[in-house]
């Protein structure tokens, strides 16, 4: 069977990583590495987040193929069920395993702690790419100084809302929590038609904002040992205020309460949105879906309780190479796509963050109102999950997500349903001890 190339990503994630004007050719090939006649390279690709990548990968295939000799055969996953299947093949052995991976930068340590991940940080020195890359997002591809893969894009979350409808109803972007309870209060009043802000149950990454807002963490780390901090009463806080927008204040209909994050971008895409929190990819993807929605959109930070910004989760997609008898081919690929020409097609295409410092520096200097939001949220006020293997496997078991629909659904008051969450959580840490 053909080995794989799995894009896997974060989520939810996500931003696009643009390139640095090396193009991504270093000089560094040996004939093991680019003969690629009568082989082929199998690629999964994240769905849901992302925007339509199969004319991009059809270039990038073109490319590679004219490089190399190699072909790429590209196969779409969506997010929910991802990193299960990479547990799987990583279980299976290396008959199963892909050959490159888009990783989710949540997974990598996960991933690399069960050597399926290459070590690709020498190959990385020599591309002379290493200086240039995003130091956050290098460093969530990184475990015990080994670099796991090329950055491929990276992506923060703020609140994505409609101007136009703003605008008819004399309302500005909110700046405060209470502000943004308000606000949302007085669109579901005056646009009953539309969610006014989707408290959405199956989306993590729209409700640990609030948690970190509040000065709660997910979890704490001492002397080694992660310990759950979702049950704090800072975190309880930051959940009772986000669940109350469904619960207390209804601006967010029951429909909405499994809605993972997708469901939300096809409801934006629809035009049944009023304001969400949305990814720095989000506002090119409704106009895309929905041009009649260009010009209407704005962007702000997520705002902090008393004012500032909340935290956000800015996290990305590594491009990693799987221990395969391909690993110096697949390597090759990864090159082609996270750098040069190629990064920066993926960058303009679905409005991504890149990777790459020089690249990043570029986005800032152009001052797009629905970059420029998204830019200052990721500088200023990014956050991560904790960075252990655990996580991954407590995002393979939302429990999160679990939590906040126990919330919604009154299965469970929000200490109760944090105190649940925090024990699942800890029982999963307890197995790295």
């Amino acid at each position: 069977m053909n080995r794989r190339v799995i894009a896997a990503g974060c989520i939810a994630m996500s931003l696009g990583l643009t390139a640095t004007a090396c193009g991504g050719d270093d000089g560094d090939k040996s004939d093991k590495a680019t003969d690629g006649k009568g082989k082929t390279l199998t690629v999964w690709i994240m769905e849901g987040t992302n925007p339509d990548a199969r004319p991009f990968f059809a270039e990038a295939e073109k490319a590679f193929h004219k490089k190399t000799g190699a072909k790429i055969k590209v196969e779409y996953q969506q997010w929910a069920s991802a990193q299960k299947k990479f547990t799987t093949a990583i279980e299976g052995g290396e008959d199963q395993v892909p050959d490159v991976a888009e990783v989710g930068t949540t997974w990598v340590p996960q991933f690399a702690e069960t050597d399926a991940l290459v070590d690709v940080t020498d190959e990385v020195k020599k591309s002379g790419l290493n200086d240039d890359l995003v130091e956050g997002l290098k460093d969530a591809g990184t475990l015990d100084g080994k670099q796991y893969g090329m950055p491929w894009y990276a992506g923060v979350r703020s609140i994505v809302y409609r101007k136009d409808i703003f605008e008819k109803h004399n309302l500005k972007p909110p700046t405060t929590w209470k502000e943004l309870q308000t606000t949302a209060k007085t669109l579901k009043e005056k646009e009953p038609k539309l969610v006014s802000f989707p408290v959405a149950g199956g989306a993590e990454m729209f409700a640990t904002p609030f948690i970190w807002g509040a000065g709660g963490e997910l979890a704490t780390e001492s002397g080694g040992k992660w310990k759950s901090g979702i049950n704090s009463p800072e975190a309880v806080k930051g959940i009772e205020f986000y669940t109350g927008l469904a619960t207390k204040d209804k601006v967010s209909p029951a429909k909405v309460n499994t809605w993972t994050e997708k469901e939300v971008g096809d409801a934006w895409n629809k035009g049944e949105i009023a304001m969400a929190i949305g990814g720095n990819w989000t506002p090119k993807a409704i106009v895309d879906a929905n041009p009649d929605l260009k010009g209407k959109l704005g962007a702000v930070p997520i705002p902090g309780q008393n004012g500032g910004m909340s935290k956000s989760f800015l996290g990305g997609s590594y491009l990693s190479t799987f221990n395969t008898d391909k690993k110096d081919l697949a390597w090759e690929f990864v090159k082609l796509v996270t750098t040069g020409e190629f990064a920066a097609k993926w960058a303009a295409e679905t409005n991504y963050f890149p990777g790459q410092n020089s690249e990043l520096k570029k986005i800032e200097a152009k001052k797009d109102p629905l970059v420029e939001p998204f830019a200052n949220q990721m500088l200023e006020a990014g956050a991560t999950v904790p960075k252990t293997k655990s996580y991954g496997e407590i995002q393979a078991s939302k429990v999160i997500p679990g939590m906040v629909q126990s919330i919604l659904t009154g299965k469970a008051s929000v200490q109760e349903a944090a105190d649940k969450a925090a024990k699942d959580m800890d029982a999963i840490f307890a197995k790295d001890e």
